[in-house]
């Protein structure tokens, strides 16, 4: 059916409004933009949470695809010890039948047939016979020992998983919560507006763009960062202006502008990037293709499993939009950003690592 001139006009005037916004919040709002209006702060606001909605119900997916696999280990593990237990068993009356010889004195035969020989020949075959006696109850015994072991390891895995499970299932419960919470907050905001539908317009197109073409730049950033991470060691190495010694203390001051130099050698996208190092803060952010993101995040020293300087998401940014910590957690997960000392020089380990006036500084010291 042919649309009618009123018709026509409002969805005109939808698309036109549409437009105007989503060129307002997603390419005209820097991530370190001045303060917005009250207007446009609160339709920010509402798209922000929109965003975090989208991105939470991403982790809940994740959350539910980590217990379905956690169960069918689960249900695998109480299958081999179904096994297992049937098998320890049928050696639980053999072993139990041994240990009864032995304390019961029925093996005392052995000892006097050793003692009532005649000659060293029959001798040498009592303790033929003898061996071939205690090597298989030996055997027996050790059968049944290591079978109960595997059940026990066993259990101890099932309980493992059923606490993991019980983890997971509170992160499901806390996370459908939010995103319950949020839906709620919004769906309160949106009804007391006229230009609620307006905004649900640009709620999706928000989403669309973010998943289209915002996560995938996001990536490409952290995995280029990742890839230059791993150069970090050797370029420390070769510039020894970068390394103080004083006794047993070693020192890396890496300034930043040093540090942005050697990113722009490792990937031009580092052109249109830049890190800060301020009150103990790595704030990194840029513009390219009307897409602006902002990284603030801080570095931690860990020692399990090995000696490593690690980088943290504290804020993420997208085109003023920032995104909820499931976001940050999954990309700290998919990239590696850290630091590894140990691989400019083997026999140090990191102390303590902190980030001001512009420089970043790890302290170290001999492994002992």
């Amino acid at each position: 059916m042919p649309l009618t001139l009123p018709a026509r006009r409002n969805r005109l005037s939808i698309a036109a409004t549409s437009m105007l916004l989503i060129f307002l919040f997603l390419f005209r709002l820097p991530a370190w933009a001045e303060p917005l209006p009250a207007d446009e702060a609160d339709m920010h606001a509402l798209l922000e949470k929109s965003l975090s909605v989208v991105e939470i119900d991403k982790e809940i997916i994740r959350i539910q695809e980590q217990k379905q696999q956690l169960m069918l280990t689960m249900t695998d593990t109480e299958k081999q010890l179904v096994i297992q237990e049937q098998q320890i068993a049928d050696k639980q009356e053999e072993a139990g039948n041994v240990l009864r010889a032995y304390y019961m004195g029925e093996r005392d035969f052995l000892l006097s047939a050793l003692l009532s020989f005649d000659s060293l020949s029959e001798l040498f075959q009592m303790l033929d016979y003898a061996e071939i006696i205690l090597t298989h109850d030996k055997h027996t015994l050790n059968t049944y020992v290591e079978q109960y072991k595997k059940v026990k390891v066993g259990y101890e895995k099932l309980e493992a998983r059923q606490n993991e499970l019980s983890t997971i299932e509170q992160q499901l419960k806390t996370q459908r919560e939010r995103v319950v919470a949020l839906e709620k907050q919004l769906d309160e905001q949106l009804a007391g507006r006229s230009d609620a539908d307006r905004i649900r317009i640009l709620m999706k197109e928000l989403t669309s763009y973010w998943e289209t073409a915002g996560i995938a730049e996001v990536k490409q950033y952290f995995r280029a960062l990742s890839k230059a991470m791993q150069k970090l060691p050797s370029w420390v190495q070769e510039n020894k202006q970068l390394l103080e010694i004083k006794g047993f203390q070693y020192t890396i001051r890496v300034p930043e502008d040093d540090l942005n130099t050697f990113l722009r050698e490792q990937n031009d996208i580092f052109n249109y990037f830049s890190f800060e190092f301020i009150d103990d803060k790595v704030i990194a952010q840029g513009k390219r293709d009307n897409m602006e993101i902002k990284i603030s995040g801080h570095y931690t020293i860990e020692n399990d499993p090995k000696n490593a300087i690690l980088f943290h998401v504290d804020e993420l940014i997208f085109n003023g939009f920032s995104l909820p910590d499931t976001t940050r957690s999954a990309l700290e997960k998919e990239f590696d950003l850290g630091f590894y000392p140990d691989l400019i020089v083997s026999f140090l380990k990191a102390n303590a690592v902190e980030m001001k006036d512009g420089e970043l500084t790890i302290k170290l010291s001999l492994k002992l």
